[in-house]
């Protein structure tokens, strides 16, 4: 009878094999892109995306196009036509809470009235609260040291504790999104804590939402012991999500929402897929990249306020010599954006303000010149002419490390901003369009016979 150190060498041996052969039968030849006039990544060849569909939603706006030829824009981001600077600018003074009025403009495609909002509102808190023993049975006792992978695993969950979750008609649409929406903070705070508590051994605390106060309050109301926050941190988070609301239906979660949504299965399901896509590290999962490279430069630079050791570790990044050895500054630079992502844009002076309040200015200023040295490195490396600017992860890490945010709830959170954004293009899809998306791909392969297992080598 074969060991288990026997069993585990002779997968190692069988791995290895598959390993051969997944290499030399699954790696598409670069030059067959060109060859068929393949669109890599949705990718135009001058940089723009290739369109395969229309939203009302959002859009997103980076340069413009110009006899074909993309030229630098400042950028703009549109919530169902209004200018997202206009949301937030003139809203600044009254300290009034936006992310909700945004979640129903998404959903709806208008402003809410204040009768509107106030039963909006209302709906919403009536929903934060998990299902009965969803708590312990789901969160609790089947922790995971990952937020978002607990996050798809309770929302598919969140199906089998809906009595109609295959039904398409808009009224039970509407219902889902806002219950999913209402849910998903809870649940995020929840499994951090669940996290924090059985993998990081620390002290359990469940703190059951409060009404009348909106998500961003909920949310530093549920993942801190004490329950505690200030004005200041509360108006900051509900910025925060406002501006990661939405983001086109380019964008790739997005895309994924539209693409599940169009075979005709089930809001939940559709969701999940979202989420699995933002979960990357190319998408949602950006700020924590950024927030990597930030302590590693802390670690090779002895002094974060001398601009010149910032350089020099900048400059390694670019060679590629530092950090990941990509080359990529993480936090600079966008598919769509080139001037300037008004997201970041409207971060960055809240995070000064932020920083101010807490006696942080040399962190901010550190990112700052993060910023205006990365950017002169690149275009120094890339030509005058190439336009980049700093995107919202850049700000947003800092924003949440200013917040005293975890790391692990920072692509957390952009899931719960994004829940508003993911259900719009969920209820757009289905009553918009009833054809399933399914592009075609081209096999480059030459044709070959079957061969006999007797005579297979």
């Amino acid at each position: 009878m074969p060991t288990q150190s026997t069993d585990l060498n002779q997968l190692k041996l069988t791995n290895q094999h598959l390993v051969d052969l997944t290499n030399q039968n699954n790696v598409i030849a670069p030059e067959n892109f060109k060859r068929f006039d393949i669109k890599h990544g949705l990718r135009n060849s001058n940089g723009t995306g290739v369109l395969v569909g229309i939203t009302g939603i959002s859009d997103v706006h980076g340069y413009q196009l110009v006899d074909g030829e993309k030229r630098p824009d400042e950028g703009r981001l549109y919530y169902r036509g209004i200018d997202l600077y206009d949301i937030v600018s003139k809203n600044a003074s009254n300290g009034k809470r936006l992310f909700e009025e945004t979640i129903f403009l998404l959903l709806f495609g208008q402003l809410p009235n204040a009768q509107e909002l106030a039963d909006f509102n209302h709906m919403i808190d009536a929903y934060r609260q998990l299902p009965q023993g969803f708590t312990e049975n789901m969160i609790l006792k089947i922790p995971s040291n990952d937020i978002m992978n607990k996050l798809q695993r309770s929302i598919l969950v969140l199906y089998s504790h809906d009595k109609h979750p295959d039904e398409l008609a808009v009224e039970n649409l509407i219902l889902q999104c806002i219950k999913l929406i209402a849910r998903v903070p809870t649940i995020v705070s929840y499994g951090y804590q669940a996290k924090r508590h059985y993998f990081d051994h620390k002290s359990l605390f469940i703190h059951a939402p409060k009404e009348g106060v909106g998500t961003a309050e909920n949310i530093l109301h549920m993942i801190r012991s004490d329950n505690q926050y200030t004005e200041t941190e509360a108006s900051t988070l509900d910025l925060a999500l406002v501006l990661h609301a939405d983001h086109g239906g380019g964008n790739n979660s997005a895309f994924a929402v539209h693409v599940v949504s169009s075979s005709g299965t089930d809001t939940y399901s559709a969701i999940t897929a979202a989420i699995g896509s933002l979960k990357g590290p190319k998408h949602g999962g950006a700020n924590n990249r950024v927030r990597d490279m930030m302590l590693d430069l802390n670690q090779n630079v002895s002094d974060i306020g001398n601009a010149a050791e910032i350089r020099a570790y900048l400059e390694k990044v670019v060679d590629k010599k530092a950090y990941d050895v990509s080359g990529l500054i993480y936090g600079l630079g966008h598919a769509v954006y080139t001037i300037s992502d008004p997201r970041a844009v409207i971060l960055k002076e809240k995070a000064r303000q932020l920083a101010a309040e807490k006696g942080k200015l040399k962190l901010f200023s550190l990112y700052e010149n993060v910023e205006l040295i990365g950017l002169e490195l690149l275009r120094n490396k890339k030509g005058l002419d190439f336009s980049i600017c700093a995107n919202v992860d850049l700000y947003s890490g800092l924003v949440y490390q200013l917040l005293d945010i975890p790391e692990e709830l920072y692509t957390p959170l952009f899931a719960v901003a994004r829940m508003a954004g993911w259900c719009a293009h969920r209820i757009e899809q289905v009553m918009s369009d009833t054809k399933i998306i399914r592009p075609a791909y081209v096999c480059p392969h030459q044709r070959q016979d079957y061969t006999p297992m007797a005579d297979r080598k």
